[in-house]
């Protein structure tokens, strides 16, 4: 797995004229994918996360590479997480999902007409898909199965939540 956070401090003025030393983390930027198999069904991963120790439900999403597009990466995510190629993709809009230490963006793109070419995770990730209805979406968030923030933005961009 490539390094690609850097933990930095930098002074900044404030608008109110108060100069702070912030301590934050430089990241490339990243996109989510929200996979729609048909209009009423969806690709959500269950995905482990060793930071926390835990499997949890998730759409799929990636690190942008040096270099990389936001498009082209939800290209090459897409195919690497769900093992389906998305012909068609529309972008929903970004997030910057922890603002108060991180430069991340994430660009969230809805991707449709997908047809199967088979998953190509890397080493580290441990993933298996789940097809899901609205209401399948719902009652996994009802329940507090559905945790991850950026997961939560997607559907709620998209009207399911």
């Amino acid at each position: 797995m490539a390094e690609f956070l850097n933990i930095k401090k930098r002074k900044t003025k404030l608008p109110n004229g108060h100069t702070i030393t912030l301590e934050l983390v430089e990241h490339p930027g990243a996109v989510l994918i929200v996979p729609f198999l048909t209009t009423t069904k969806v690709i959500l991963l269950r995905q482990f996360r060793p930071v926390i120790n835990a499997y949890i439900f998730e759409l799929p999403a990636g690190t942008l590479e040096k270099g990389e597009q936001p498009l082209a990466c939800a290209r090459r995510e897409i195919i690497e997480e769900t093992g389906y190629a998305g012909r068609k993709f529309t972008r929903l809009g970004i997030i910057y999902p922890v603002p108060g230490y991180s430069t991340e963006k994430i660009t969230m793109y809805r991707a449709d007409k997908l047809t199967e070419r088979g998953m190509a995770c890397e080493a580290d990730e441990v993933i298996e898909t789940v097809v899901v209805t609205k209401k399948m979406v719902r009652d996994l968030f009802s329940a507090g199965k559905i945790i991850d923030a950026k997961t939560i933005s997607a559907f709620a961009h998209c009207g399911w939540l």
